[in-house]
């Protein structure tokens, strides 16, 4: 519940739109003067009603209901982007019917990074971690408060933010901290995985190899995350130039995708083997696996969309003869990365050309 500490034009003005009142009908709900109220309207914030006048807007706030107290608050909220004469009571917390609206924005907020809609996903999560200082909320408050800085953490790394104290890094461990004081051990176990992926965006890839190994085996991870971690083991190893290891680590997390029957991190393994083989200097496989990832894969996905590319792309430059065609497909990939604001993505495919350039020169036009 929101609470005024001192009550000028601005807040009457927010707590009449809250309301949905007219001027008049205001000043009626009230028992003040028509000319009182557009006093107050006129001069905003340089004008205070006598102290009689703040207890009758205190009670005129405290009796509003859920709907138009959240309506006072996101209107003030908007003004000059601060609120300084309102906050909530601390220890209140979320009401009833808020946990509910959080909880489906939440979804939301999953829907919309499934299709790189960073903005959308970005205002559901900033409206209700400002709402909320962690200090006040419950437990199962705590829980959606955890979880919204865990999908920050999704949106910063979708996003190429990987290091730093706005980033995915930063996100993720704060995440981890809520989880581990609620004793959620799924959910740790959960963040370490994404804590591994951090570091192997960030270059370090034997430390991230050995953090999936071990998140391969425990217990406290699903199947299907166990079986992720070990072909993010495969992928960290292929990158450290391990391709034949990498391979048949790959392999074994593909068999259990299919046990598990999870078509979609299949359909991720095959483009992973793609790469491992093209590194290996196996074209023939990698152009088998990766036409099996580009068969089966969703594309509904601008970010999947750009990773099945990118890795045909680099498949086909590896080989002279599919030299053009490669970088066809790879500025294919740029664009729409860039579309979306896939910045780690972005990174990724300029490194594979400049790498390719540094050893044949650049492309003839």
């Amino acid at each position: 519940m929101a609470t005024v500490h001192q009550w000028t034009g601005l807040e009457t003005r927010a707590l009449r739109l809250a309301l949905r009142l007219s001027v008049r009908a205001f000043a009626e709900h009230l028992g003040v003067a028509v000319a009182t109220v557009s006093k107050w309207e006129s001069k905003r914030a340089a004008t205070e009603p006598r102290p009689d006048t703040q207890a009758i807007l205190d009670t005129a706030l405290a009796r509003a209901d859920a709907s138009a107290q959240l309506r006072f608050e996101t209107i003030l909220s908007g003004v000059a982007g601060t609120a300084p004469n309102v906050c909530r009571v601390v220890g209140t917390g979320p009401r009833a019917w808020e946990y509910e609206s959080w909880a489906e924005d939440l979804d939301r907020v999953v829907i919309a990074l499934s299709q790189q809609n960073f903005a959308f996903a970005d205002s559901l999560l900033s409206r209700w971690l400002a709402r909320y200082d962690a200090r006040e909320l419950d437990e199962k408050g705590l829980y959606l408060f955890a979880r919204s800085t865990a999908l920050l953490g999704d949106l910063k790394r979708d996003q190429g933010c990987v290091l730093g104290p706005l980033s995915a890094q930063h996100s993720y461990a704060a995440a981890h901290a809520v989880f581990t004081q609620l004793g959620i051990p799924r959910r740790v176990a959960q963040l370490d995985l994404s804590l591994a992926v951090v570091a192997e965006m960030s270059g370090k890839l034997e430390i991230a190899a050995r953090q999936y190994e071990t998140l391969a085996a425990d217990d406290r991870l699903s199947p299907r995350d166990r079986a992720r971690a070990r072909l993010w083991v495969g992928t960290a190893l292929s990158k450290n130039g391990r391709h034949g290891y990498a391979t048949r680590v790959m392999q074994a997390a593909t068999r259990d995708f299919e046990d598990l029957t999870e078509p979609d991190d299949w359909s991720v393994a095959q483009q992973k083997l793609a790469l491992a083989r093209r590194g290996a200097g196996d074209l023939t496989q990698a152009l088998h696996f990766i036409g099996i990832a580009r068969s089966s894969g969703t594309t509904d996905s601008p970010m999947q969309r750009v990773r099945l590319d990118t890795a045909y792309g680099h498949i086909l430059l590896s080989d002279p003869a599919t030299r053009d065609d490669g970088l066809l497909v790879l500025d294919q990939a740029i664009r729409t990365a860039a579309r979306y604001g896939l910045v780690h993505q972005l990174r990724s495919i300029e490194g594979i050309k400049a790498t390719r350039e540094s050893r044949i020169g650049p492309r003839r036009r």
